[in-house]
């Protein structure tokens, strides 16, 4: 890929972030995202640029946004309950494909090291991969992405943390997807109980993946907060207790938080404040 041909990460965030259809966003987020290291790996100059990205990326008609109050519930043991969790998972890593790309477009302002966009880079294409995986698994379930009505509170957090790179790393790596590393064992386990070996697989793979991007955002979280002589801990109190809507809520799974870099005193104090 020559330098030429490679457009600037920003706009390539920007593209994704304006396609709407699920299989098309994570197709062009993959895509980018090999066109990116394959110029990294080559040698070749690139360029972050600055991008525009959408207050709200685009989305399919399906599925219905609603409030996560009005969002039915299914038990777990039954086909209906594992379609639902699925269909919640999918929905889950299409924002998060979108919250990574947004990431990377949106704070070009802050001077950033390369590895910075390699890192989200990565996440980003792993994420697509994950929306896949999942797609296939409802696919061998009976269902398919859209089917269900998902809730409209994921990308809450990026609109509030829009103007606050700081913020954006607290929030979303660091509280919402360290939760992910919180339920997911469960999730394996009614998969398990369910002798559904594809989607015990496809969940295992995002639970090991999923570690290192909680791990971005703390490493680059410690960074900013180095760079401006700031107490991380302090500063991550600070900007949940301002951005976050709800508390946090154990059991935590400290073994895998702290393979990703958050310590207990990190997360326990914020989740006694708010019992």
């Amino acid at each position: 890929m020559s330098q030429a041909s490679l457009k600037p990460l920003a706009e390539m965030a920007c593209d994704v972030l304006q396609t709407a259809d699920g299989a098309e966003k994570t197709a062009l987020s993959r895509r980018y995202a090999a066109e990116w290291f394959a110029a990294r790996a080559a040698g070749d100059a690139v360029e972050i640029g600055h991008g525009a990205p959408p207050l709200r990326p685009s989305r399919p008609a399906r599925p219905e946004l609603l409030d996560p109050r009005d969002v039915p519930r299914r038990k777990p043991g039954s086909i209906e309950g594992r379609q639902a969790i699925l269909h919640a998972v999918a929905h889950i890593e299409l924002n998060a494909v979108d919250l990574h790309w947004d990431l990377i477009g949106r704070f070009t302002e802050t001077t950033l090291p390369m590895g910075f966009y390699d890192d989200w880079v990565k996440a980003a294409d792993e994420e697509s991969k994950h929306f896949n995986l999942i797609c296939d698994c409802l696919d061998e379930n009976g269902s398919y992405y859209g089917a269900l009505a998902a809730h409209a509170g994921m990308w809450r957090a990026a609109e509030d943390t829009a103007e606050d790179i700081m913020g954006r790393l607290a929030v979303v790596p660091m509280v919402l997807e360290a939760r992910g590393l919180d339920v997911t064992p469960g999730m394996i386990q009614i998969f398990k109980s369910a002798k559904d070996k594809g989607t015990v697989a496809a969940l295992e793979v995002i639970y090991a993946e999923e570690v290192a991007h909680v791990a971005y955002g703390s490493k680059w979280f410690h960074f900013l907060c180095g760079r401006h002589d700031l107490d991380p801990k302090e500063v991550f109190h600070d900007l949940v207790r301002r951005y976050f809507h709800g508390p946090l809520k154990p059991p935590f799974n400290e073994e895998k938080r702290a393979d990703a870099g958050l310590p207990p005193d990190f997360y326990w104090p914020l989740a006694e404040a708010r019992v």
